[in-house]
């Protein structure tokens, strides 16, 4: 495992148990981010960097039941957390690193990740990587429940011009790694940046 991965590893392990419990308002925000992403009955979406799976029923509730929701996290505590709130009933949970996912190209409609992109170790790899596994024009919702300055503020930081999830950044980033950049928006109640898969 790579330094990075254990620092991320690191970073949830020790704040899986209370996850849920300090943002616990934070369900209507996923489900009117996954409701952008207009999924169809039956589609096949990948929560990368799922966490405990908070994403994961509105995911399932956009599918339906002949859908496949699938939940990959890097983390063994935040999926377990996931288990103990019984969200493993609405996606299949994998332990896997979003660098290297066990999936056929090709083979998902869309990609939901919540607060991935600061915790990639190689973002424009691991966005080819999320690319790869979706077919073209497929979509890509890239989401924070509170906006980048919002979060800086509570992380007691400056917000600076080298945020990846600056649109100036983003938008070159993405198209890099095989998406387009459709919607963006970046409010204190929420951060959503929308792509679709080239190609």
């Amino acid at each position: 495992m790579s330094d990075e991965q254990t620092r991320v590893q690191e970073f949830f392990t020790a704040r899986a148990a209370d996850w849920d419990s300090r943002f616990p308002d934070d369900g209507p925000a996923y489900a009117a981010a996954v409701a952008e992403l207009g999924l169809r009955t039956g589609d096949r979406v990948l929560d990368a960097g799922c966490g405990t799976g908070r994403a994961l029923p509105p995911l399932r509730a956009a599918v339906g039941a002949s859908g496949v929701v699938l939940g990959v996290d890097l983390t063994p505590a935040m999926l377990r957390e996931a288990v103990r709130a019984g969200r493993d009933h609405d996606g299949q949970l994998l332990l896997t690193d979003v660098a290297a996912l066990p999936l056929r190209s090709r083979s998902l409609d869309a990609v939901f990740g919540a607060g991935l992109i600061s915790h990639l170790g190689n973002p424009a790899e691991n966005l080819r990587e999320l690319a790869r596994v979706v077919r073209p024009g497929g979509v890509l919702a890239l989401f924070h429940p509170i906006g980048r300055a919002a979060l800086a503020a509570r992380h007691g930081r400056p917000l600076t011009p080298e945020d990846l999830r600056a649109e100036p950044n983003l938008r070159p980033l993405l198209a890099g790694s095989g998406w387009r950049l459709t919607s963006y928006v970046d409010e204190d109640s929420r951060f959503l940046a929308l792509a679709v898969r080239e190609g």
